[in-house]
């Protein structure tokens, strides 16, 4: 039985030293929010019952992994195939057997890589599930509210993976929001953004802020600091967290062309 709590509103899995929390810390934060009708925990085996994973290919590398149906905030996860060893990007809360036996057909994971915490969901259980490491950028630290021997906390603005697949720090979001650069898998490279930077509706745009849910902006100082990140950043496809956030091609101009709107915006100089 696995009975730890888990947010129906977010998904994050907390352990038992917070059995007794009252308010989801992730939810209770101006980036996030409290359902409609307040805060209500579920576990890994209720939401078993009616709950099930399915798996969409995007191409011969590329899979993404989302629970139907939908449940707290909707991502989907990413699974990255890869030559010396396979990756999940992001993290969706419900662990199924069809999903452990299928992503293990497939060569099972070298590791679970994270864009920011409202993505964490159950990610221990993953983790023990794959035997593998999960990766998370230091200054997001301070959300890690269910503890593992598996997490990795690492520092600075790039860390080489293996292959050519490397996560690139920008922040914004949050201290620590990332992403997954694949420089091989298109013409001039793929990123993987969660909603480190969401993609709308008509994919003709792209943003970066504070809390999207809430529409609360990023000051112009954490704007200057997380552009300035992605600035040197060379790619043609974006890939976000939800489904329909895909932008192949002329992923590079459409970002170029919404920050510089940012830019104006901030009445921020050319870098």
């Amino acid at each position: 039985m696995n009975e730890l709590k888990i947010c129906e509103t977010c998904g994050t899995q907390y352990g038992a030293e917070h059995r007794h929390t009252d308010l989801c810390p992730i939810c209770n934060d101006d980036r996030q929010y409290i359902g409609d009708n307040g805060q209500r925990w579920t576990n890994m085996d209720h939401l078993k019952k009616d709950h099930i994973n399915k798996f969409r290919q995007i191409n011969h590398r590329l899979y993404t992994v989302k629970t139907e149906p939908a449940f707290a905030l909707g991502q989907r996860a990413f699974l990255l195939l890869l030559p010396n060893g396979n990756i999940l990007w992001d993290c969706i809360p419900l662990l199924d057997e069809t999903s452990i036996d299928f992503i293990k057909s497939k060569g099972g994971l070298k590791a679970i890589v994270f864009s920011h915490p409202h993505y964490y969901s159950t990610m221990n259980d993953w983790a023990a599930a794959f035997d593998c490491p999960i990766y998370i950028h230091q200054n997001d630290a301070g959300f890690v509210f269910c503890k593992g021997d598996a997490i990795r906390f690492w520092e600075g603005e790039r860390l080489h993976l293996w292959d050519d697949i490397g996560i690139v720090h920008i922040g914004g979001h949050f201290p620590g929001s990332c992403l997954l650069q694949i420089d091989s898998h298109s013409p001039k490279g793929t990123l993987l953004c969660g909603d480190s930077l969401y993609i709308a509706k008509s994919r003709k745009h792209i943003a970066i802020m504070y809390s999207y849910p809430n529409q609360i902006l990023l000051s112009k100082k954490e704007f200057i600091a997380a552009y300035g990140r992605c600035s040197g950043l060379r790619f043609d496809t974006l890939y976000g967290a939800f489904e329909g956030q895909g932008i192949e091609g002329n992923a590079y101009q459409i970002f170029t062309a919404s920050m510089n709107r940012y830019k104006g915006s901030y009445e921020i100089p050319e870098f």
